[in-house]
């Protein structure tokens, strides 16, 4: 970083900088102070895991163009983490869980990949500027990233943010777009819980099965969970970072394979290193939960994979400069016509299928909001329906690049 002009240029002091500001908005949004709880209530602790790191871009402390701690923590531990959070995902149980929550789940997903290209085709009727833009600066490019956060999450997000190279200054609006119309969706979910009654008869949906749910769950997690040792410790770690190194291995040989012998492909990003090092990971990650590897997530295998997308999502906000916010006022209303389509679909699909609220709200939590608010949500009906949001979010990370990629794919055809 020897060009820049930031007041601190050493990587080893921003990357410390970066953790004690997770750290202290960890600390803060768990505490039991009432004024910090009633302020988190109304500001997103995800939120600002983005926007205190842009502080210090934004007023020069730090150069976030220049530093080499995004490509460290988007190249090492992105990998990482999809594989720590793919591998507990139970596609038996899935399946046991009975059709209806899965139904709703997917149904968020397929939501989220054609509300994005109908909210483009509507705001272009209404107005084309507000969703233009050519090169890096082309507002489709930003709703990918969103599209990876709104099915899979921080991980599949930033996958979308390096397959289809928005601008910095985009990717910053669309990540408070992001948070924003997703915070307002969660407000009215969990309003919902207090009617859940009422909504269920309106449904005509009998939610005897989230009871039996319920017990299926209280039982698994208490076969799963213990304290973890340090052997446990470096086993999640070996297994993440090995599987880390084959992704790279694998995406280093098929990428410039298909350059050579398919450069039509690279129109699917098909020729990308980043893309198939993304594909691989979660595939491997899929793939080991079908192993005894998948009863590590009962020593914390998604925690650990969650410091990892937090780290990430500090190095994505320290490149963010919040002076550029205010560019684009009207993507607010794209991101609110994008929700409102999953919105509009989930409850036709419930109404259909006689879904009771629950699964619902946490087929659109486990979309909207991943492993970060799905379990949330879940606690909220019952403490011990925690691991259902888990468990649907964590199905979402698997289908969070596939599905965003799609979207991408289908808003960069009807995009003015």
């Amino acid at each position: 970083m020897e060009n820049s002009h930031a007041l601190i240029t050493n990587d080893a002091v921003i990357f410390g900088m970066l953790l004690a500001i997770l750290a202290f908005v960890f600390y803060t949004s768990n505490s039991n102070n009432t004024k910090l709880r009633k302020f988190y209530s109304f500001v997103p602790m995800l939120l600002l895991c983005y926007f205190l790191p842009s502080l210090l871009n934004t007023f020069g402390i730090v150069d976030g163009e220049n530093s080499n701690l995004y490509f460290v923590a988007s190249r090492y531990l992105l990998p990482a983490c999809l594989i720590l959070l793919t591998l507990s995902v139970d596609l038996k149980e899935i399946a046991k869980l009975g059709y209806k929550p899965l139904v709703m789940f997917l149904t968020g997903t397929v939501g989220v990949i054609l509300g994005g290209p109908l909210a483009i085709l509507i705001a272009s009727w209404i107005d084309p500027s507000l969703v233009g833009g050519a090169g890096p600066e082309a507002v489709w490019r930003g709703m990918t990233t969103v599209a990876g956060s709104w099915i899979g999450g921080g991980a599949n997000q930033a996958a979308m943010y390096e397959v289809f190279n928005p601008s910095d200054n985009l990717f910053g609006i669309m990540i408070t777009v992001d948070i924003i119309v997703a915070e307002v969706w969660m407000a009215f979910l969990l309003i919902g819980i207090g009617k859940k009654d009422k909504i269920d008869a309106f449904f005509k949906a009998d939610s005897s099965s989230v009871t039996r749910l319920q017990e299926k769950m209280e039982a698994y997690g208490d076969s799963i969970s213990r304290n973890p040792s340090t052997t446990d410790l470096m086993v999640m770690l070996g297994v993440a970072f090995a599987a880390t190194a084959f992704s790279h291995f694998g995406a280093d040989n098929i990428a410039p394979l298909i350059k050579e012998n398919a450069p039509a492909l690279a129109k699917f990003s098909l020729t990308s290193k980043f893309f198939w090092l993304i594909v691989i990971a979660t595939t491997i990650g899929v793939i080991l939960s079908f192993t005894k590897v998948r009863t590590y997530e009962g020593a914390g295998a998604s925690k650990i994979g969650t410091i990892f997308i937090f780290i990430l999502v500090a190095t994505i906000g320290m490149k963010m400069d919040i002076r550029t916010l205010g560019d684009h006022p009207g993507l607010f209303a794209v991101g609110g016509i994008w929700m409102l389509f999953h919105v509009v679909l989930l409850v036709v699909v419930g109404l259909l299928i006689k879904a009771p609220y629950f699964f619902l709200a946490i087929g659109s939590k486990a979309n909207i909001g991943g492993a970060a608010s799905a379990p949330v949500l879940a606690a909220a009906f019952h403490p011990a329906l925690a691991p259902v949001g888990v468990l649907l979010a964590v199905f979402g990370y698997v289908l969070g690049t596939y599905g965003a990629w799609l979207c991408g794919l289908i808003m960069q055809a009807v995009a003015p």
